[in-house]
């Protein structure tokens, strides 16, 4: 028996074989899996690279039959630098009965259209029923994707508020998206709230935020980092996607770090609200989905990935037991 070639996947060739519709779905199920204990997914392990302003991050995970790792790095002055992104990866898709190869893919743009995905289906099962206006505090790469994403979802109609400590930023996405460029106070004050920054101080009050707005605190990722105030997350429903990563890295980190805030106070996972084992929204009050983004999520998307390459015959043959 000759085994498949493992499938060599660019950038191009990833971007040409995944949908949003396509990664919604796998996102989806993924979550709904790990909420009901069906997945393996080991602590993210973080390489430190204090001295180039950055780390690298490996994250192995196992899901319905799928199994690889993610290789990433978050080095936030690439861009000045290097003129580079400042999060890269490569994926390792692998046969879980015999450890091959399946496919050695890029996870650049899985890593964003994943983190995108997350945002809108925690926005679709946490937010408001009939959103309106959709706001951006950081409106860089991946403010891109997670328009993308609430759009594959609610539809065209939300008006995006963009906002960014670089004008110049702002104006684009707004010019891109059909919004327009307002102030973080504005843009905090949206239906939907989307902030992916570095920030390791909070950015967003607790007084720009309305009562019923869902947040997606997309940016902190890291142990240390914080975008929001403390006091939105004492008034809100917390979701958090896993709680190991989440209490060590995501937005909850350091106020439970500080004794601002205890476990008991976070609501449960993504997961199992999905999978009905806790609800969703309730009244108006204000709901946070805290997302530090889960190997789970990169699986699930690689092998949607890997079967569209081999159905499409794209991609290039490479055996690495040659």
């Amino acid at each position: 028996m000759n085994p498949q070639p493992t499938l060599l996947l660019s950038r191009s060739d990833v971007r040409a074989l995944l949908s949003m519709a396509a990664a919604i779905a796998a996102v989806e199920a993924a979550f709904a899996a790990h909420g009901e204990g069906r997945t393996q997914m080991p602590p993210k392990v973080y390489l430190d690279l204090e001295d180039f302003g950055g780390d690298l991050r490996a994250m192995p995970a196992y899901v319905d039959g799928a199994a690889g790792v993610k290789w990433v790095n978050s080095h936030p002055m690439n861009p000045a630098r290097f003129d580079l992104p400042s999060v890269m990866g490569l994926y390792i898709l692998t046969d879980p009965a015999t450890a091959l190869p399946l496919s050695v893919m890029d996870a650049t743009l899985l890593t964003a259209v994943r983190t995108g995905a997350a945002a809108a289906i925690a926005s679709k099962h946490l937010g408001p029923k009939d959103p309106r206006t959709i706001g951006f505090v950081g409106s860089g790469v991946q403010a891109r994707f997670l328009l993308d994403a609430h759009r594959a979802i609610f539809g065209d109609t939300l008006e995006v508020l963009a906002a960014d400590v670089s004008e110049p930023a702002a104006a684009a996405f707004a010019k891109e998206s059909g919004g327009r460029v307002v102030s973080v106070r504005e843009a905090s004050g949206a239906d939907i709230v989307c902030t992916s920054t570095p920030a390791r101080r909070p950015v967003v009050e607790r007084a720009w935020v309305k009562d019923g707005a869902h947040i997606n605190a997309m940016g902190a990722d890291a142990q240390g980092k914080q975008e929001l105030d403390p006091e939105i997350l004492l008034a809100a429903r917390v979701v958090i996607d896993d709680w190991d990563q989440a209490t060590h890295s995501g937005e909850v980190n350091v106020p439970l770090h500080d004794g601002f805030m205890s476990r008991e106070h976070i609501h449960g996972t993504l997961g199992e609200v999905i999978a009905g084992k806790r609800p969703g929204r309730e009244g108006a009050r204000i709901t946070v989905f805290d997302s530090t983004g889960l190997a789970v999520q990169d699986v699930a998307l690689a092998r949607v990935i890997h079967a569209a390459a081999r159905e499409k015959g794209a991609g290039t043959p490479f055996d690495f037991n040659a």
